[in-house]
């Protein structure tokens, strides 16, 4: 088990009370060795905005291997870890989430796709060299990043988009924002004592990207919004990845894809690891409905940069309707 270096209750959010939740066993589920997976994947993404992966042909082996270093770098002491900190916004951050006054029982490593800069991050705590996470941090990105693009083009095929790479080739491409970040939700024992109330591990929000690709190891805490303001837990599965439509999906799709809305609860015995690679665009690329999707309907959504709304997005609190101000306004 990790252990942090022990943090105190009263630096984090305080204790609330949520509505009961169970976990919920329909989630659902694509086999991507199934040949007419398309539809599923659509239906998923149009109904919850969220489904599970299974049967993706990354090898566990890579997966356990880069869980092993991401272990050994959390269970480094606090004073060793902020050597990668604070974040700018990549590097390691602790209960801190963004700027602007979030805060969760969490710590974190965020990451940029170039492998130059992650190298010299870690490189203050791993020495000169940090091969070995390094290497299996790169595996590791290179396989979900090409599973996200097959799910992006099976979402075109599903949606008679052409061409099937509308979505997927602004993940290939050269100077695509894609980030790639590490959680670490340490145990948090007070819960025990607390009645059956929750702590946020991580407070709701949606994922401003295109796409996210989620794998975290065998602890229950991840929770999905079903849009009545009920909150549904997710069943842990460490061999499978779960995938949320990202913002920027939602208004390329003129709504018909819905970003999910999510957060984390804190676990009061185990520690729970997260490891997510967010699909993002170039920073110039222009975010708008495609036109295929708009024939005899509203746009839904003004057009913008990626780079204008991840900048919106960086100035707003967890919680907030990051779409909103890009939403078109019925005319009277």
């Amino acid at each position: 088990m990790v252990v942090l270096s022990k943090p105190t209750i009263a630096d984090f959010p305080p204790i609330i009370n949520c509505k009961s939740t169970t976990l919920f066993p329909v989630i659902p589920t694509v086999d991507l060795s199934e040949p007419d997976s398309k539809h599923l994947v659509v239906k998923s993404c149009e109904e919850f905005g969220f489904f599970k992966v299974i049967n993706h042909g990354i090898p566990l082996e890579l997966i356990s291997r880069l869980e092993t270093e991401v272990i050994e770098f959390f269970s480094l002491s606090l004073s060793e870890k902020q050597k990668a900190g604070p974040p700018d916004p990549f590097g390691y951050g602790n209960r801190s989430i963004g700027p602007n006054g979030d805060v969760g029982w969490v710590e974190y490593l965020l990451l940029t796709m170039n492998q130059e800069r992650n190298s010299q991050k870690l490189a203050t705590i791993f020495g000169k060299y940090p091969e070995k996470l390094c290497s299996a941090l790169n595996d590791y990105v290179l396989a979900v990043k090409k599973m996200a693009c097959e799910l992006l083009e099976l979402m075109a095929d599903g949606l008679r988009i052409k061409p099937r790479n509308v979505f997927s080739k602004l993940l290939k491409d050269e100077q695509s924002d894609s980030v790639f970040r590490l959680n670490h939700y340490p145990p948090c024992s007070e819960l025990q004592a607390s009645n059956g109330k929750n702590m946020i591990g991580f407070g709701e929000h949606t994922d401003p990207q295109i796409i996210s690709v989620l794998r975290s190891n065998n602890t229950s805490g991840l929770q999905i919004s079903l849009g009545n303001g009920s909150w549904i837990s997710v069943p842990p599965d460490a061999n499978s990845f779960f995938i949320n439509v990202g913002d920027s999906l939602q208004v390329m799709t003129n709504g018909r894809f819905k970003s999910v809305r999510h957060r984390v609860l804190a676990n009061s015995i185990k520690s729970r690891i997260s490891m997510i690679y967010f699909g993002g665009p170039p920073l110039n690329e222009k975010i708008a409905p495609l036109p295929s999707l708009v024939e005899g309907k509203e746009s839904l959504y003004k057009e913008f940069t990626w780079f204008e709304y991840k900048r919106s997005a960086y100035k707003s609190r967890l919680g907030d309707n990051r779409l909103s101000q890009f939403e078109r306004t019925a005319a009277a």
